[in-house]
């Protein structure tokens, strides 16, 4: 079993934010692999379901943002898992928009959603960090983070989310880098 891990804010004034990014690569996986119906808990939403093989629990945390790691803590404590089966999907201002990239362990590089899910459940989990891109300057990082996707960028949002979607069966399977590798090729379409 694992537990993936879209990070966000809820309501539905943050939903098109791109610091949302993780609550919508959640809800891509748990529609295109159809995954059961949502219910509260952890504090937060939990799916169920099956990619191959693998039982995944998408949950999206309610606690906003900062306090992210608390509901991801809360379920693999119930679960009895370990932090290695922890995947979790956010938003990385030092990456192009669109590209992605995967490792395992590492700092919170200013990020306080991994920040604090590093507080709750240490450091070994992989994540999936999908970029935002940077505004720039760093008195523009604020309204860029917390700013909704433009317009023009709406098809490529679209096309990175199925293509998320799409491959996460490497992830289930725990190859990171035929998922990365499958990614780029979609996004080169």
């Amino acid at each position: 079993m694992q537990i993936w891990a879209g990070l966000g804010n809820p309501g539905p004034r943050y939903a098109m934010n791109r610091h949302n990014v993780g609550f919508m690569v959640a809800d891509t996986i748990a529609e295109i692999h159809g995954f059961g119906p949502v219910q509260k808990k952890f504090s937060g939403w939990l799916q169920e379901g099956r990619i191959g093989s693998e039982k995944i629990l998408l949950l999206k945390p309610a606690t906003f943002m900062n306090k992210s790691g608390q509901a991801i803590g809360e379920a693999l404590r119930f679960y009895k898992l370990a932090s290695e089966d922890v995947t979790v999907f956010y938003d990385e201002l030092d990456l192009d928009p669109f590209r992605i990239k995967v490792k395992r362990g590492g700092g919170a590089a200013g990020h306080n959603g991994i920040r604090s899910t590093i507080q709750h459940i240490g450091e070994d989990f992989r994540r999936i960090r999908i970029g935002i891109g940077h505004p720039g300057h760093k008195d523009r990082v604020n309204g860029h983070v917390l700013g909704n996707y433009a317009k023009a960028e709406q098809d490529d949002l679209i096309q990175m989310l199925g293509a998320i979607g799409a491959e996460a069966d490497w992830l289930a399977r725990g190859d990171d880098v035929r998922f990365a590798s499958d990614y780029a090729l979609r996004m080169q379409d």
